[in-house]
C-alpha cells in the first residue's frame, strides 16, 4: 500500500466514524481546501458550519465531479497535478486513489457521463502539448481506458450538456510544459494562444462544433462553463494581455451560436481584474454567477436579458455553486462560506478559523 493509499484508507475509517456522528443531508457542500496545518483536505460542510467529513490529500486540490445519483465524488489534483481521490459521500465504500498515465496530468476538472459509469477528465498531453480528454472507467475502480483530443490547447472545465451527451469543453489556449527547471504552470505561447469553446461526442470524441476567440481577444482564455435553461453556455475567461487593454470577461455560446462576449453599459472588465475564477447557474436556470476572486466581487447576470443585474463583495471568493431558484453559496480562501442572493439579500456567513477554500465548490441534492 502506498502512502497515499495509506492515508487515503485511514481516512476512510474517520469517515465511518463521522457518519455516527453527522448525517450527510441535501444542501451540504464539498470542497477542496488548505488546512489549518498547511496540508490539503477535501471536506464536506453542513449548512450550519460543521464539518461533516475530511479526507487528506497528498496535494492541493481544484474541482470536483460529483454524480448525485450514487453519492459519488472525485476530487482532483490542481494543475499540473496527477492525481484525484474518488470517494462515496455517505462513506459506504472505501476511497479510490487514481491517477493519470506518467506522460499527461489533470487540469483540475471532470464530469460523469449521464449514466454514471465513465467519468471524464481534462489533461495534458506532455509529449504533443495537446488537450485530451482522459476516460476513466467510474464502476471498474476508475481505471483509463481511453481518451480523445479536445481540439485545443490547455483545456480546462468541461460540462456535460443536459442531453446527456455532448461535452462543452473550454480549450483555454495557454501551452505548458512538464520538464526540468519548469512547474507545467509556465505560459509558453501568449502572444499565440487560441481559446476555443468546443462540443465533442462523449461517446465517440468527434468533434460537433467549436468556436474560436476573434483575433483581437486571442489572449481572453475561456476558463469555466455552466449551461442555462435554454441551453446556452455561460463561460467565463481570464486576460492574458495588458492590464489597460482588459475586455469584457463574461459571455456565451451554442452548439450552432457562436461566442458573444457581454458588454455592460459601464465596462467591468478592468474592475474585475482580468480574470474569472468560477462560473454558476441559479437553480431555476435564469441567472449566472461569476466569481473575480482578485477583485473581491462576484457579478450576477441575467442569462435572458445578459446583462449585469447585481453583486456581492467577499474578499478573495472564487468557489461559486447555486444554493437555490436565485441564490448562490460561496466560498473563500478566507475561510469563508456565504450564501447570497443577487438582490445583495445575505442568507448566511459561516467561518472555519485557518482553512484556505480552493477554487470550486459543489452542493449534495
Amino acid at each position: 500500500m502506498t502512502l497515499a493509499s495509506a492515508h487515503a484508507s485511514h481516512a476512510f475509517a474517520d469517515v465511518l466514524d463521522a457518519d455516527l456522528q453527522f448525517g450527510i443531508a441535501s444542501g451540504d457542500l464539498i470542497a477542496a481546501c488548505r488546512r489549518p496545518d498547511g496540508t490539503y483536505s477535501v471536506v464536506i460542510l453542513s449548512v450550519d458550519g460543521t464539518i461533516l467529513r475530511e479526507l487528506p490529500l497528498e496535494g492541493r486540490g481544484h474541482d470536483i465531479a460529483l454524480y448525485q445519483a450514487r453519492g459519488e465524488a472525485v476530487v482532483f489534483a490542481r494543475r499540473p497535478g496527477s492525481f484525484a481521490l474518488a470517494f462515496d459521500i455517505h462513506g459506504r465504500r472505501e476511497p479510490v486513489l487514481f491517477t493519470t498515465p506518467a506522460t499527461r496530468h489533470f487540469y483540475g476538472h471532470g464530469t460523469f457521463s449521464r449514466d454514471g459509469r465513465l467519468l471524464y477528465a481534462t489533461e495534458h498531453d506532455n509529449s504533443t502539448r495537446a488537450g485530451v480528454i482522459g476516460v476513466y472507467d467510474a464502476s471498474g475502480g476508475y481505471r483509463r481506458i481511453g481518451e480523445f483530443p479536445t481540439f485545443g490547447v490547455g483545456p480546462h472545465e468541461a460540462i456535460l450538456m443536459a442531453d446527456g451527451r455532448t461535452l462543452a469543453v473550454a480549450n483555454g489556449g495557454i501551452e505548458t510544459h512538464i520538464e526540468p527547471g519548469m512547474t507545467g504552470r509556465e505560459k509558453l505561447n501568449v502572444e499565440t494562444m487560441q481559446p476555443s469553446l468546443a462540443f465533442i461526442d462523449s461517446s465517440s470524441g468527434r468533434l460537433i462544433s467549436q468556436h474560436m476567440q476573434s483575433s483581437g481577444l486571442h489572449k481572453l482564455s475561456i476558463r469555466h462553463l455552466a449551461q442555462d435553461a435554454s441551453g446556452a453556455i455561460w463561460f467565463g475567461c481570464q486576460w492574458e494581455g495588458a492590464e489597460g487593454d482588459t475586455p469584457e470577461l463574461i459571455g456565451c455560446a451554442g452548439i450552432d451560436t457562436p461566442l458573444r462576449i457581454i458588454e455592460p453599459a459601464d465596462p467591468i472588465g478592468a474592475k474585475l481584474a482580468g480574470y474569472i475564477g468560477s462560473v454558476a447557474i441559479s437553480g431555476d436556470g435564469r441567472l449566472v454567477a461569476a466569481s473575480a476572486p482578485r477583485a473581491g466581487r462576484i457579478v450576477y447576470v441575467d442569462t435572458e436579458r445578459r446583462v449585469i443585474v447585481g453583486e456581492t463583495l467577499l474578499m478573495d471568493s472564487c468557489a461559486i455553486i447555486a444554493a437555490s431558484e436565485k441564490s448562490f453559496a460561496m466560498t473563500s480562501g478566507m475561510g469563508i462560506v456565504q450564501v447570497d442572493a443577487p438582490d445583495h439579500t445575505h442568507l448566511a456567513t459561516m467561518t472555519f478559523p485557518g482553512r484556505s477554500f480552493d477554487n470550486h465548490v459543489r452542493m449534495i441534492s
